[in-house]
């Protein structure tokens, strides 16, 4: 069952993002609080969305987290899924495909003409299930990114 989060989630959002890290192989950058999350989540103006992925007992084996980007080709808005992750031992499941049929719903009720991620190179089983859905990369475009240092310094502080 998919259902979206309640403020409640936020610990086990947390640890999740917590063990994605982990996965992924960089710990140290999963430097969100808790607190950081409740905000952005369920803050007076959230800045992102969350979606659980339960077992029929209640227990949460997965979640994406996403936010609303904008095509100016386009003129609508779309969805950046930020993160996707299911529990090790529960992969296989039909959890991650349910919570991804989700956003896609969402697009489709909303108007929205995009759904997009970033997947890391390396990872080879989420490519391969990404692509058994019909998702295509989109290799004519490299991702760019300024944090910490060149960040603050391009920001002039």
């Amino acid at each position: 069952m998919i259902r979206s989060a309640v403020v409640s989630d936020v610990p086990v959002i947390h640890a999740m993002i917590r063990e994605l890290a982990e996965y992924e192989k960089v710990p140290h950058e999963a430097r969100a609080t808790e607190e950081q999350l409740r905000e952005a989540l369920f803050g007076e103006r959230p800045a992102a969305f969350a979606h659980l992925a339960v077992t029929d007992e209640g227990e949460a084996v997965g979640f994406s987290l996403w936010f609303l980007s904008f095509s100016t080709w386009r003129g609508v808005h779309g969805i950046y899924l930020e993160d996707l992750y299911v529990r090790p031992g529960l992969r296989g499941g039909g959890h991650g495909k349910a919570l991804l049929r989700e956003l896609a719903r969402i697009c489709g009720e909303r108007g929205y003409e995009r759904l997009e991620w970033s997947v890391l190179k390396w990872n080879e089983p989420t490519i391969a299930f990404y692509e058994a859905l019909g998702a295509r990369p989109q290799d004519e475009w490299s991702v760019y990114r300024l944090t910490d240092g060149a960040l603050a310094e391009l920001g002039g502080a």
